[in-house]
């Protein structure tokens, strides 16, 4: 019997996109990953085999949709795939970072709705629940006929800030549409809370050009839900010099780093630390990241799927909109 069985019937496997994670989840869940061959042909097709029995036990596959973004989505709809022909009982999609969430509407003409799409791809490959966290677009959201566990990392960012002195600071958000969040940011701290008012110019540029609530004197945690290429933050964090901040922490869920954004970040000298989370790779180098782990909450979400219990019960301290438990959940 392998340590899968053992568990209950969960088997976790992971793609090529954050296999560490997939470690740290399985390890709070006292089971080992099971392994995936994933070759690629010499026309560039690639394949996947799982290499574990998945008759009818609770599958679970842990993968980012990180860069290459496409490459990982491949990967995962392959293994989903892989998964539903060997008779899995249920599969989970783990996809800590949703990166087609930013793709939720028509602004445009003519424009793709990724996240629609991909949604569509995961359920077409024989998905039966997803599992992310932090969705840029919460709408993002009921795309999905299956059942999406959407966990949020607000308990995990504010137990960081709590260990801290935290006279004259204030939550920033640098938009208004991600202020909800950093409200609930701010209710855990006990501090107010401020946005900027944001205009995207394009994918790497952004204009904000004010800010609604009193910065002046005070240290700012600026909370987003992803960074990549640091342009909204090195804007915000400048609007915030501007109105008499005195220095900022960055935070955010999805450290993407991409293009020059450690070397930006790095760079300035208003930006004493940045927090991110492990739902991707951390870039190596950064020294002022601060890495939170977010696998012991994704291995209790797994945990009480299996089990058949609430996993609502995980956020009821941290956003108040979550409605209480019922009983016998438990």
């Amino acid at each position: 019997m392998d340590k899968g069985s053992a568990a209950g019937g969960i088997v976790v496997f992971s793609g090529s996109a954050h296999p560490a994670l997939a470690d740290d989840i399985c390890a709070h869940l006292n089971l080992a990953r099971s392994g995936v061959a994933i070759s690629r042909f010499s026309n560039d097709c690639l394949q996947t085999q799982l290499l574990a029995n998945c008759r009818q036990r609770d599958v679970y596959i842990v993968q980012p949709l990180v860069p290459p973004t496409q490459e990982h989505l491949m990967e995962l709809l392959l293994m989903i795939n892989a998964a539903r022909g060997a008779s899995a009982a249920n599969i989970t999609a783990v996809i800590p970072h949703y990166a087609y969430a930013r793709s939720d509407k028509k602004d445009s003409s003519r424009i793709s709705i990724g996240g629609r799409l991909v949604a569509d791809m995961l359920e077409s490959a024989g998905v039966d629940r997803i599992i992310t966290m932090n969705l840029h677009a919460p709408q993002v959201h009921g795309f999905f006929s299956v059942p999406l566990d959407h966990l949020t990392s607000l308990g995990v960012i504010a137990d960081h800030y709590r260990g801290q002195d935290l006279t004259d600071h204030v939550v920033v958000s640098p938009d208004l549409g991600n202020a909800k969040q950093s409200t609930l940011l701010a209710r855990l701290l006990g501090l107010p809370v401020a946005a900027g008012n944001k205009q995207r110019l394009a994918d790497d540029k952004v204009v904000i050009e004010s800010i609604v609530g009193d910065v002046r004197g005070k240290k700012a945690i600026v909370l987003d839900d992803e960074i990549a290429t640091g342009g909204s933050i090195m804007e915000i964090v400048r609007k915030l010099m501007e109105f008499g901040a005195t220095g900022a922490s960055v935070a955010c869920a999805h450290g993407l780093f991409t293009g020059r954004a450690v070397e930006k970040l790095m760079g300035n000298p208003d930006i004493h630390e940045v927090v991110s989370t492990d739902t991707v790779p951390a870039p190596k180098g950064f020294d002022c990241l601060k890495v939170i782990s977010v696998a012991s909450l994704f291995a209790e979400a797994i945990q009480r799927i299996h089990d058949g219990k609430s996993v609502s019960r995980l956020f009821r301290d941290v956003d108040p909109s979550y409605a209480p438990p019922q009983a016998g959940l438990f």
